[in-house]
C-alpha cells in the first residue's frame, strides 16, 4: 500500500518532462533523506489563518521602497514611536545615489574678527584716542604703539552686528578696516 501511495506521488510531483521510471534505490534513498530530515527538524507549524498567510504573500512580493514606505505608514497609523537601537558594528557605505548632491554652501560666518589695516596720516590721533577708549587698560603711548604697529586685530570673536558697527566707527574715522 505504502508503495502505491509513494508512486502515485512522485508520479504527481514529477515533470512531465521527467522519465517516469525511477530505479528502487533512488527511491528509497529519498525517502530516507525526507524521513531523517523531517524527524530532525522542528514540527511543522500550526494551521496559519489563511488571511495572515495572504498579507505574508503580499508582502514578500513589495519592493524595498514599498516596503520602506509600507513601515512607515504602520507606524503612523498605529502610533509607533521610534527607537534608537544601539549599533552592533559599523554601518555599512551607502551606495552612491542616483542624482547629483546639491552643492554645499559655505556657512555663514558668526564670529568676526575686526583688523585696523591702515588709516591716513591725518586721522591718526582720533584713532589712537578710540583705541585707547576701546581697551580701558591701555596708556596713551601704548595705544599709539598699537596703532603704528597696523596691520593689527583690533577686536575678536564679535558678532557680525557688533564688528559692523566697529568698522562703521573706524571708517567715520579714516581708517581701513577689515572684518575677518
Amino acid at each position: 500500500m505504502i508503495s502505491r501511495c509513494f508512486s502515485t506521488v512522485v508520479s504527481a510531483s514529477r515533470p512531465a518532462s521527467a522519465p517516469r521510471l525511477v530505479s528502487l534505490a533512488s527511491r528509497s534513498r529519498w525517502l530516507a533523506t525526507e524521513t531523517a530530515q523531517a524527524s530532525s527538524s522542528t514540527p511543522p507549524p500550526a494551521a496559519v489563518d489563511p488571511t495572515i498567510s495572504r498579507i505574508v504573500d503580499d508582502i514578500s512580493g513589495l519592493t524595498l521602497l514599498q516596503a520602506a514606505d509600507l513601515v512607515s505608514l504602520l507606524k503612523s497609523r498605529l502610533n509607533i514611536q521610534e527607537i534608537a537601537m544601539p549599533a552592533a558594528a559599523a554601518p555599512v557605505a551607502a551606495a552612491p545615489a542616483e542624482e547629483a548632491p546639491e552643492e554645499e554652501k559655505p556657512k555663514e560666518k558668526t564670529v568676526f574678527n575686526v583688523m585696523l589695516k591702515s588709516f591716513d596720516a591725518g586721522a591718526k590721533p582720533k584713532i589712537i584716542r578710540e583705541v585707547k577708549a576701546m581697551v580701558p587698560n591701555l596708556t596713551l603711548i601704548d595705544a599709539k604703539k598699537f596703532v603704528e604697529s597696523v596691520p593689527k586685530v583690533l577686536k575678536e570673536n564679535l558678532s557680525k552686528e557688533d564688528a559692523e558697527k566697529l568698522k562703521q566707527t573706524f571708517e567715520g574715522l579714516g581708517a581701513v578696516v577689515v572684518l575677518e
